[in-house]
């Protein structure tokens, strides 16, 4: 067990001249990301440590690990929890304990899983993985695979630019997907049997007043209905209006990346997973938890 670290406050100005309470929860996480709450307990990656950790306010544990697995995300799934294994190219399936019960490594077209990433869950117990493919402008092989509940693994979307961040909007209908090196948010829509179709281009960041070099990294729906979007370009989180495609607010954080993110259930507390050093691993950052945002 890795006991609670002190905590301490920080306020960070924002793009709405407004200010934030920042709290660190993690002063030594190795590249964390993908991250989900749940009862209370946050969960999220430590892509440098190659496990999944979690945090109930006073400790961190680990769940999971593999060593060299380069796990990315984590979210529940059933009883127990689907990981993205990012560097061995392996979506587990685990148990509530956190003992692997299933690994899949192929697709249903029999292609090795290049890169999974990031993960979403739709409305039926299954979830959308992106696979990145290489982290270069080509080629051009980023995919998302559906994962059923009983673990069947379907392609439904290809030829994206690096394929990252995902989420499903509220009413169950839409996916949202971070095109990363593309520069860019796209967006398909939901089939009742979970297939993607009508892709369309949400928005590219530059149009939100960033830099044509920013890149898009994990996304989440807030509590108030926005788009959160995460950098790894950056040590901020962009606020969209889904409806407007306008940019609400900027939320900065005191790290050179903010790449993912996750909301508690009250919608009052907003996790930051971030990275300090992108120079090489195991790329140590912190995890923020962040109020009066």
């Amino acid at each position: 067990m890795k006991l609670s670290i002190a905590i301490f406050s920080l306020v960070v100005g924002m793009g709405s001249a407004q200010a934030a309470d920042i709290k660190v929860i993690d002063a030594d996480a190795k590249f964390p990301e993908g991250p989900f709450v749940e009862n209370g307990i946050l969960y999220f990656a430590q892509y440098g440590a190659g496990e999944i950790d979690k945090w109930d306010g006073k400790a961190l544990t680990q769940l999971w690990s593999q060593k060299d697995s380069g796990a990315n995300s984590v979210q529940r799934f059933g009883d127990g929890f689907i990981i993205a294994g990012y560097d061995i190219g392996t979506i587990i399936l685990t148990d509530a304990a956190g003992k692997t019960k299933l690994t899949i490594d192929k697709d249903d077209e029999g292609n090795k899983l290049l890169g999974p990433n990031d993960i979403a869950l739709d409305k039926h117990g299954g979830a959308y993985v992106s696979l990145s493919g290489p982290w270069e402008t080509d080629p051009i092989v980023g995919k998302v695979v559906h994962v059923a509940a009983d673990g069947t693994i379907k392609v439904v979307a290809k030829d994206i630019h690096y394929a990252n961040g995902l989420v499903v909007s509220a009413d169950g209908k839409t996916l949202y997907v971070n095109e990363s090196e593309a520069n860019r948010l796209i967006q398909f829509s939901i089939g009742d049997d979970g297939s993607l179709s009508d892709r369309k281009l949400f928005l590219r960041l530059y149009t939100l007043g960033e830099p044509p070099e920013a890149y898009p990294d994990g996304v989440k729906l807030g509590p108030d209905g926005n788009l959160y979007i995460g950098e790894y370009s950056a040590g901020r989180i962009l606020v969209v209006d889904p409806a407007t495609k306008k940019l609400v607010k900027k939320i900065d954080v005191p790290s050179a990346a903010a790449p993912n993110l996750a909301f508690s259930a009250d919608g009052k507390t907003m996790y930051v997973t971030a990275v300090d050093d992108k120079s090489g691993a195991p790329y140590p950052g912190k995890v923020y938890a962040i109020t009066n945002f």
